[in-house]
């Protein structure tokens, strides 16, 4: 039962709008077209109502146009639901393989285009994409629930659960009817009509504003893009980054200006090396001020909305709140376990935080600075003490991380090392925008594995951040093998100049291409837990793990080259690169749990505790002053307003990446142990943990792999919070 997966939002971060249309065209051709029958849908040639003809399946990038969505969505979904009627209707028996495996084969039209649909919506969208968002999310939401809510389906599935030991299945096919039979229960299955009927009607209204709060930060971060009169004004930034927010500025009209586009982070990148303090401050201050400055994106008010919503329909289902409810179906299991991991890492982090902002003062007063540090400080003066006290600026590594090395020598090196994998760019097959590029990876028997679909930089079209998405799924019960895509934003340095990488983003490549191998790795039978469809607090182990080869001595030496020398990085510079991980952790850890516990505290309140629009921020500061993190410098990685991930995928969920990293750090350890960046280790993570996506309790798989249960001390050293 795939429904949830594919209605789940990655994590959203920004949008802008698209102003160059390449394969999602803007002609929507007949007006009414998504309001026609299935079978006059048929008549369209929609390449979504049969199998794609490429290779594994791969979307039709070139057939495809805005105006096939809305068909191929109501065909899509009046097909799954009659295929559902005729699954909870027929006059036999329920069997594991009549009912069960029927569901999971249901639906493919409706798979199809929601996978491509939903991936274009946050990599190349557009105005009409957004509109048909806005559509949709309702009917969507309605289309779940005549599913989940479908009292004869249900009872089918009740009564293969309660003989389910006498059905004598494998353990994945067991595993499969106790989760389905736990999904429809968490949908309301076994409310009485009247709870259902309102049930419905809260998540209709839920898929409209979350839909609407997510619409608002993209369109808030492309108002708000930070408009610069003269060049001068960008002292310290590198001259890529200047030509960049010129051409941005051109694309706007707004010739002779540059235009400094916002990430979602509360934080933004240029602040590290930006002279300018006025400047400094207005980019920041503007970038804290997104959803809370009143005007047509406030989110507010619908923010309020949807956390009341949230925690109203937890209660009608039987939860205390909207955290009780998401965390039962986690590897935490509880909002105590929760709660007590981040108030455990709070306040060694908070001290942490204060070290640092009496070094960074000290640094300040000993250049005749007269005042206080500031939050839009941070950053410019974390980058001159690292320099002092490592003797390298992060602006020296960048000629040494050009990005076609850093993929190819470092990304793709390491797996090959690791897993015997093998990488080849391909050009045969369609993309839907200029610079996406495809390869093909074999596996060490010359098998191939997988298509790989590599989307590395920003534009107006894409939302922020980086993420992986699956366009086809692995399964043997299907015969599927996966079609992955990476997403990451990286600035695009114009004709002919090189695309050279800060450290973050070199970390940021590593660490979604171990999002992609899980799903590249996945050898499951059912297509429900296929690679990442993991509990959210573990799905972001295996690409934490992946990290770790971004600064493993023998793959860093072969990727850090000079881009015009081609001469290694110098065995001193890459002592001090590896010297400087531990450097400013009290802020990156500090601003990230104020994000999570943030999320927490509004998804542990009753409907009747929710804020009202006006005290949204004064919640948040409460919040932040009782958990020890109220700290002027270090404001949270994302505030509520514009907080994209708990929209989508990681509501009550924010805390994951530092649940996943307990496991990541500890599995470090364990690599160290074994002789690190050799295929036998690589083999065992890949048998024990990666190829069985979600077909087994995803902490057992830990231990098969680990052989005991992880230990926190390797996070707690890394972090300095001992």
């Amino acid at each position: 039962m795939r429904l949830k997966s594919l209605l789940l939002v990655l994590p959203l971060i920004a949008f802008v709008s698209c102003s160059d249309e390449k394969i999602v065209s803007r002609d929507t051709g007949t007006s009414n077209i998504g309001s026609l029958t299935a079978e006059e849908s048929l008549e369209i040639d929609n390449p979504f109502f049969r199998e794609s003809q490429l290779p594994f399946h791969y979307p039709e990038f070139d057939l495809i146009n805005n105006e096939h969505y809305l068909p191929a969505f109501n065909f899509g979904m009046e097909e799954h639901l009659r295929e559902i009627q005729e699954i909870a209707n027929q006059a036999d028996s329920p069997t594991f393989e009549n009912t069960i495996i029927a569901l999971e084969l249901a639906g493919q039209v409706y798979s199809r285009v929601a996978r491509v649909f939903f991936s274009m919506s946050s990599a190349h969208t557009n105005a009409e994409i957004r509109e048909i968002e806005q559509e949709l999310a309702p009917k969507l939401a309605s289309h779940e629930d005549s599913i989940f809510l479908n009292d004869e389906l249900f009872s089918r599935i009740e009564r293969l659960y309660q003989t389910r030991v006498s059905l004598e299945l494998d353990d994945e096919s067991a595993r499969l009817l106790e989760k389905t039979y736990r999904d429809f229960l968490r949908a309301g299955a076994a409310l009485n009509r009247e709870k259902q009927e309102k049930l419905k009607e809260n998540n209709a209204e839920l898929a409209i504003l979350e839909t609407r709060v997510s619409q608002n930060i993209l369109n808030e971060a492309n108002d708000l893009a930070i408009i610069v009169d003269s060049r001068i004004e960008l002292d310290g930034l590198s001259e890529n980054r200047i030509n960049s927010a010129a051409e941005e500025a051109m694309r706007r009209g707004l010739e002779g200006k540059f235009v400094i586009p916002l990430l979602n982070t509360s934080s933004q990148p240029l602040l590290s090396t930006l002279q300018n303090r006025k400047l400094r401050e207005r980019v920041h201050k503007t970038s804290l001020s997104r959803g809370s400055r009143g005007g047509e994106f406030d989110n507010r008010e619908t923010l309020s909305r949807v956390l009341k919503l949230r925690a109203e329909r937890a209660q009608l289902l039987g939860y205390k709140n909207h955290a009780d409810y998401i965390l039962e179906n986690q590897t935490a299991l509880t909002v105590e376990a929760v709660n007590q991991r981040l108030s455990e890492l709070a306040n060694p982090a908070a001290k942490n935080v204060a070290k640092e902002i009496s070094a960074l003062q000290n640094l300040i007063d000993e250049e005749g600075g007269k005042f206080e540090l500031e939050f839009w400080d941070w950053d410019f003066y974390a980058e001159k003490l690292r320099k002092e006290q490592f003797d390298f600026d992060a602006s020296q590594l960048r000629p040494y991380f050009e990005l076609d090395s850093v993929l190819k020598r470092g990304v793709f090196y390491a797996a090959e090392v690791l897993f015997g994998i093998t990488f080849e760019e391909i050009f045969d097959l369609p993309i839907y925008q200029e610079d996406v590029r495809v390869f093909e990876i074999k596996d060490h028997d010359q098998e191939v594995l997988a298509i790989f679909i590599a989307d590395f930089y920003a534009r107006p079209s894409k939302r922020g951040g980086a993420w992986m998405n699956s366009y086809v799924v692995q399964s043997n019960l299907t015969g599927e093998r996966p079609v992955i895509a990476n997403h990451l934003n990286i600035t695009n340095p114009g004709d002919g100049e090189p695309t050279l990488l800060t450290f973050d983003e070199v970390t940021t490549m590593f660490h979604e291409f171990g999002h992609a191998l899980h799903g590249m790795f996945s050898q499951v039978e059912y297509p429900s837990f296929s690679g990442t469809s993991v509990p959210r607090d573990f799905v972001e182990y295996p690409s934490q793990v992946n990290e770790m080869w971004a600064t493993w001595p023998e793959v860093l030496e072969n990727y850090a080259v000079h881009y015009l020398t081609n001469e290694p990085m110098s065995s001193q510079m890459l002592e001090k690169v590896l010297a400087a991980r531990s450097f400013n952790q009290g802020f990156s850890t500090s601003e990230y749990l104020a994000a999570s516990i943030i999320d927490q505290a509004f998804h542990q309140l009753s409907p009747q505790e929710i804020p009202a629009a006006d005290d949204i921020m004064s919640f948040e500061s409460s919040v932040l002053e009782n958990a020890g993190l109220a700290i002027p410098a270090v404001p949270p990685r994302y505030r509520a307003t514009y907080f994209n991930h708990i929209m989508g995928g990681y509501s009550a969920g924010y805390y994951s990446y530092i649940w996943s990293e307990v496991l990541d750090a500890d599995t470090v350890e364990w690599f160290k142990e074994n002789g690190g960046l050799q295929r036998s280790n690589g083999s065992h993570f890949r048998e024990t943990l990666l190829s069985l996506g979600g077909s087994r309790d995803a902490m057992q798989m830990y231990r098969d792999f680990r052989g005991r249960s992880a230990e926190i001390l390797p996070l707690l050293e890394r972090r300095g919070l001992l």
